[in-house]
């Protein structure tokens, strides 16, 4: 069993930045691939981001390329979502997720652990 915990959300205005962790805790962090997912208000989740275990391949949604980079420290058993140039349509609520794996996935389903989200707010 995972538990995921994040962290980082808030309420900023377009062009700034933000940065989300998720901590990781229950099991070695080290063979889980994560994910990074968000839901807007009447919208259903879509994918974000996502980071191999070894932190060596990553994949962004066309939405987020450029402006969101993922990065891990598995010794800190944390993911981060670094967000710049916000824009109001950022405005959700990110999860991250987790699934062990060598791989990498960017389908919701194909992922077993889920934190609870956090809250970001993007005013124009």
């Amino acid at each position: 069993q995972v538990q995921l915990v994040e962290s980082g959300g808030g309420l900023v205005q377009a062009g700034d930045s933000l940065r989300l962790s998720c901590a990781a805790s229950g099991r070695s962090f080290t063979n889980y691939a994560m994910g990074w997912f968000r839901q807007a208000p009447r919208k259903e989740r879509e994918f974000v981001a996502a980071i191999r275990w070894s932190g060596d391949t990553t994949y962004y949604a066309d939405s987020v390329k450029g402006r969101f980079t993922t990065s891990r420290d598995n010794a800190k058993n944390t993911v981060y979502l670094q967000m710049n140039s916000l824009k109001p349509e950022d405005t959700a609520v990110y999860y991250c997720a987790a699934r062990r794996t060598l791989s990498i996935y960017i389908r919701q389903e194909e992922y077993d652990y889920w934190g609870q989200g956090t809250q970001v707010t993007v005013s124009s």
